[in-house]
């Protein structure tokens, strides 16, 4: 029987969702950060026990291992970098350094814009000093205009070396319009230096890293991979090492930020960013999808974060524009996600200059956790405010795999409860509020403030933290309607199970469609189409080698399109993939003008300056399976056999009353409950306020709505 797992790996927790005969199986784990195939293969152990079949038997059967994890991000954050060296074109050893203006603001929270004379640049993951130029010169039209010699190459070379390089970054001027330059530097670092001497260390250039117009971020790109290749390689090696002594074999599938997955040897370090809300957000999709949902925010809250996506009209529509990784810009087609530091984990502190509470962004993670995890933690959390609040059960967290320790929670939150005068649980209500009103103002920015109307909206509510917060973080933007899953809990696992296998390809070359000032329409679509076809050919060639069927691949076409005079694009997907008459250009500056219509404002548009491709993308996706959900039938209200009891809970400053206390795992499709309850699974609680209601579908999904006043 043939078997799918997806694992995503999150700052707290580790989630495993897994396919078998028919069914579907769960596992969260502790995220170990000191090794993340321990807590990984803890996961699978999990749903080993719960499927009845050993670890072995269950990898062997396995088809399909896609993966997303944090190791690139935490590298970044730890700095645990290898030592690198950049080799560029002379006089433009400081590129980097200088970066943009907007440099200073990459990567900050609002809180710390607004305090943006007292920031300063990040230190560079390349320090000046091992930057080296080489004096050599490629035009902007790719002509060679100063040869590259060798033997400075070496000399320079050499330099690095003995600066204790262990890995190097080639990023020279013009190099996507012509890579020849850098193409000669690696080979004579390969020939000078060979693997004997160099072992695993990257030498990348930025001609394939990132092959586009922008010498800043395709740059940092290259040097953000190369930063990153050293600790994904030795993990993904020691990660297939273990696979394969339990009997998996095949491949292990990357999920990509970029919204698809593939082979660790075709990934780059930096696709892998992120990835696991982008995941989280292909699942949405499906669900919506099958829902017949237009418009939903997926709204995701862990341990450590708060993640948030749109669909609008049924459809992912956005790449984050400029898209910031740590405090750098780069060059990666990133699906747009934002996170705030709001989940389970998230330390209550007051803040020493106004002496107010705050929730946020610091994290307890995973060890030591919250204090009431009894791992060591004394800092008061979001978790032990909620089990202080009565929300969860000391007894049944993680389905009883875990005990907390409600005196330790109360310890820790008095250390904010003592200096404003109040008492532990008054300070956890409040820490409740703080945290909600965060995530509620996060999803109004990112709907109200993009020109959507939020009660248009549904939410799904998603991640251990999600159905607890869901009605709190809802009623800020006035959404009355949210969804919950039995796998909420680990919805991003379950979303790459949704996801593409997909391979992106782009390249920067202008190509004027459409004259300025008259009705001159490109005549000579060469130009256009040789671009198409060698990304096709590229993407066809790695498929393949992938080990997929030439029919099952599907390519898509997008560009960045502007008028004339325009210093940004607009990023489409092309209605042609090739254009074959002069009605196909104008069917492409057609589908721009829309496209530029719906970004910004139609009367916005000025075809008379004249329209122009600025970056092709070819897309190469195979599709894979689709989960459907099988309906059931219906039986009463009555959600009585379902309940396990009643316990104090304390819903506002009027104190703590007895609530009654649902097993979801016993609930029917059917079944109806009013607030005030909690209905309590093994990896999550729903929290249903007093004004709510919560339904279970035919799907069996839970389904809370807002009771008209």
């Amino acid at each position: 029987m043939a078997i799918t797992i997806d694992i995503d790996i999150g700052g707290t927790f580790t989630d495993c969702f897994i396919f078998y005969d028919g069914k579907i199986f769960t596992q969260k784990e502790p995220t170990t950060h000191y090794n993340l195939s321990v807590g990984l293969l803890n996961a699978l152990r999990g749903v080993s026990e719960q499927s009845g079949i050993t670890l072995n038997e269950l990898l062997q059967q396995t088809t399909v291992f896609r993966y997303s994890t944090t190791i690139a991000m935490n590298a970044l954050i730890e700095r645990a970098g290898p030592k690198l060296g950049l080799i560029t074109t002379a006089g433009f050893e400081d590129t980097i350094y200088i970066g943009k203006g907007s440099q200073w603001a990459h990567g900050l929270t609002l809180e710390e814009q607004k305090k943006i004379v007292a920031m300063e640049k990040p230190d560079p993951l390349i320090p000046r000093k091992r930057t080296i130029g080489l004096r050599e010169r490629i035009d902007c039209f790719g002509r060679v205009v100063i040869p590259l010699v060798k033997k400075e190459v070496r000399r320079k070379v050499q330099f690095l070396v003995d600066k204790g390089c262990q890995g190097f970054v080639v990023s020279l001027l013009w190099s996507f319009m012509n890579p020849d330059h850098e193409k000669l530097v690696r080979e004579v670092i390969e020939d000078e230096y060979p693997e004997v001497y160099l072992g695993s260390f990257p030498i990348l250039l930025s001609s394939e890293v990132s092959p586009m117009l922008g010498e800043y971020p395709r740059t940092m790109t290259a040097v953000l991979s190369a930063y990153l290749h050293s600790a994904m390689g030795d993990h993904m090696s020691g990660l297939g090492e273990e696979l394969r002594d339990r009997k998996y074999h095949r491949p292990i599938l990357i999920v990509h930020s970029t919204g698809g997955m593939a082979k660790p040897s075709r990934t780059r370090a930096v696709d892998t960013y992120n990835a696991g809300p982008v995941a989280g957000l292909f699942g949405a999709r499906r669900i919506a999808k099958i829902y017949g949902l237009k418009n939903v925010i997926f709204a995701d809250m862990g341990g450590t974060s708060f993640d948030i996506g749109l669909i609008q009209g049924g459809e992912l529509k956005y790449y984050q524009f400029n898209p910031i990784i740590d405090r750098w810009q780069v060059h990666v087609s990133r699906i747009e996600t934002k996170s705030i530091g709001a989940g389970g984990g998230s330390i209550a502190w007051i803040r020493p200059d106004l002496g107010v509470l705050e929730v946020g962004p610091r994290s307890a993670g995973s060890l030591p956790g919250p204090a009431c995890y009894d791992m060591g933690g004394t800092e008061p959390t979001v978790t032990d405010a909620d089990l202080l609040l009565g929300y969860i059960d000391p007894d049944y967290f993680v389905g009883g795999r875990r005990k907390l320790n409600k005196i330790k929670a109360s310890k820790a939150m008095s250390k904010i409860a003592g200096p404003l005068g109040i008492s532990p649980e008054e300070a956890a209500l409040r820490v409740r509020k703080i945290v909600d009103g965060h995530m509620g103002n996060e999803i109004f920015k990112e709907t109200a403030l993009k020109g959507y109307e939020p009660h248009e909206f549904v939410i799904f509510a998603l991640g251990g933290a999600g159905p607890t917060h869901c009605c709190g973080f809802a009623s800020h933007v006035n959404i009355g309607k949210i969804y919950v899953f039995p796998f909420s809990s680990v919805f991003c696992a379950f979303g790459s199970s949704q996801m593409d296998i997909l391979h992106l390809y782009e390249e920067s070359k202008h190509v004027i469609m459409k004259e300025p000032y008259g009705d001159n329409y490109l005549e000579d679509v060469d130009d256009f189409n040789d671009v198409v076809i060698k990304l096709q050919d590229k993407a066809r060639r790695d498929l393949l080698a992938e080990g997929f069927r030439e029919e099952n691949i599907v390519y898509a076409l997008e560009l960045e399109m502007r008028y004339g005079m325009q210093l940004y694009t607009t990023r489409f997907e092309s209605p042609l993939l090739q254009i074959q008459n002069p009605e196909g250009v104008k069917a492409i500056c057609n589908a721009f003008g829309e496209a530029y219509g719906d970004a910004y404002d139609p009367i916005g548009a000025y075809p008379q300056g004249g329209i122009s491709v600025e970056a092709f993308i070819v897309k190469a996706r195979v599709v894979t399976s689709r989960y459907d959900g099988v309906p059931v039938p219906l039986e009463n209200e009555d959600p009585s056999p379902a309940l396990k009891g009643k316990r104090p809970v304390m819903w506002d400053e009027k104190g703590y009353f007895e609530a009654p206390i649902y097993q979801r795992g016993r609930l029917r499709a059917g079944n109806k409950i009013q607030g005030p309850a909690v209905v309590e699974a093994k990896d999550t609680t729903i929290v249903i306020p007093s004004g709510y209601k919560y339904e279970v579908d035919a799907y069996r999904n839970g389904i809370i709505e807002a009771l008209q006043s």
